[in-house]
């Protein structure tokens, strides 16, 4: 049997980060990985997605010239779009990431790891040791629900939508989160018909309803067509596409069916109960080290903390601290940030409205149109219909959640979760000089309504 001082199970982001800081602190690490190093985020997710919306933008705006400056013609086509996002993946070769670990003197091995004890963990039949820790960062999977009939379809995953070098001329959404909106918003750009199903009364249904409503007002303005509040019963294939049975009786047909309906970890394929971990909610529970129990930690999506990849990365420099023996701050998730990338972008921390009332919070909002800040009204197209929306603890004078929808609403909500993660009392934060006239200063609104 190998002897590790660590083993890594999974090599996306945030197990890179800890066996990276493991390896160059010196211990024997052995990360392992069954598809390509890196993971999701630099293959499927936030890289070449973001590149595809980066394009579909560029559309955009180029058709705004109608209404801002003159006249403008565009002839979308997809194939720059395909060949970038290539040459950015590699063409999903993760051969750099690979070396990227074993410079910084780590060991990589690929394959399927299944933990057989708290300590050992066993691969395509060879078993290996970890004499310090184990740590489980095997990230997830994108979920197919199974509804009827979806094994009769060809279906479409973020992950063949990424790898597409040709669109269909229709596609049936499923799912009216962030990646099915990132996409359905992308497609459509570039001459896809949509059709977007969400079983949610909005869209963004994890967002405040206020955002979610205003981003229905964006996919009727685009052209596509949404239904809220409404389930797929059935798929069936027919002429070459799909036919989704809707349940209230109606039905949709497309010629490509792309499922955005979240991510699943597959826990018991990695042997999680054999190391005696019981998790809950599909998810394995950590304290603020990222312990799972002793000699084992968890990072990313497993833990249930929001699939991102920055909160993979920041669990993973706390776990790896843990581990070395380093001081650390333990983890603090009041403040996690998180954006859809659409056009508008969507971006929100901390706590929606609900949220913070399930928790017994005595609440108080404060919402505001985008448009009506100067920046917003000078903007126009792409402005119009965003909202800003801040949730204050009426007791305690502070910020507890807030989302910003609008052109740069990824780089405002970062103000946002500085003053939810310090809690600076809003007093302050209303006292505060905002430059002008940019869309931070929409926060003036929202916060005005506060008090």
């Amino acid at each position: 049997m190998d002897s590790y001082d660590v083993i890594v199970i999974g090599m996306g982001v945030g197990g890179e980060e800890v066996a990276g800081q493991c390896a160059e602190a010196g211990l024997n690490v052995l990360g392992v990985e069954k598809n390509l190093a890196g993971g999701e985020c630099p293959y499927w997710g936030c890289i070449p997605s973001k590149m595809m919306v980066r394009a579909a933008t560029a559309l955009a705006e180029a058709g705004r010239v109608n209404e801002l400056a003159g006249s403008s013609r565009t002839t979308p086509d997809w194939r720059p779009v395909a060949d970038r996002v290539r040459d950015a993946t590699a063409n999903w070769d993760d051969t750099a990431a690979i070396e990227r670990f074993e410079k910084k003197g780590g060991s990589f091995l690929r394959g399927a790891a299944r933990l057989v004890s708290p300590t050992e963990i066993e691969v395509a039949g060879r078993r290996f040791s970890a004499a310090r820790g184990i740590v489980i960062a095997s990230g997830g999977a994108p979920a197919v629900p199974p509804i009827e009939g979806i094994d009769t379809v060809d279906v479409w995953t973020n992950r063949e939508a990424i790898e597409a070098t040709e669109l269909p001329v229709s596609a049936v959404v499923l799912g009216a989160g962030p990646v099915g909106l990132e996409l359905a918003q992308t497609f459509h750009r570039f001459g896809c018909e949509i059709t977007i199903v969400e079983m949610g009364d909005h869209a963004l249904p994890a967002e405040e309803p206020e955002n979610g409503e205003a981003m229905g007002k964006v996919i009727e303005a685009d052209g596509m067509k949404l239904f809220t509040a409404i389930s797929a019963d059935k798929f069936a294939s027919v002429d070459g596409g799909v036919e989704v049975s809707l349940s209230d009786g109606s039905s949709v047909a497309a010629e490509r069916l792309l499922v955005a309906t979240g991510r699943r970890s597959d826990l018991e394929s990695v042997g999680v109960r054999d190391a005696g971990l019981e998790p809950k909610g599909g998810a394995i529970q950590v304290d603020e080290h990222c312990r799972a129990a002793p000699g084992i930690w968890a990072v990313g999506d497993v833990t249930g903390r929001g699939g991102f990849t920055h909160v993979a990365v920041y669990q993973g420099r706390i776990a790896a601290a843990d581990i070395i023996g380093r001081d650390h701050a333990p983890a603090d998730y009041t403040a996690v940030p998180r954006v859809t990338f659409t056009d508008p972008e969507v971006a929100g921390v901390g706590m929606t409205e609900a949220e913070a009332r399930d928790r017994g919070l005595k609440t108080k909002p404060g919402v505001a149109k985008t448009s009506s800040s100067t920046r917003g009204w000078i903007h126009g197209p792409g402005a119009e219909h965003g909202v800003i929306k801040l949730i204050a603890d009426a007791e305690a004078g502070v910020l507890v959640g807030g989302s910003v929808m609008g052109p740069p609403a990824g780089e405002i909500i970062g103000f946002l979760g500085l003053a939810i993660r310090e809690k600076i009392p809003v007093a302050n934060l209303t006292q505060l000089i905002y430059p002008y006239p940019t869309f931070v200063r929409g926060l003036e609104d929202a916060l005005r309504e506060l008090g």
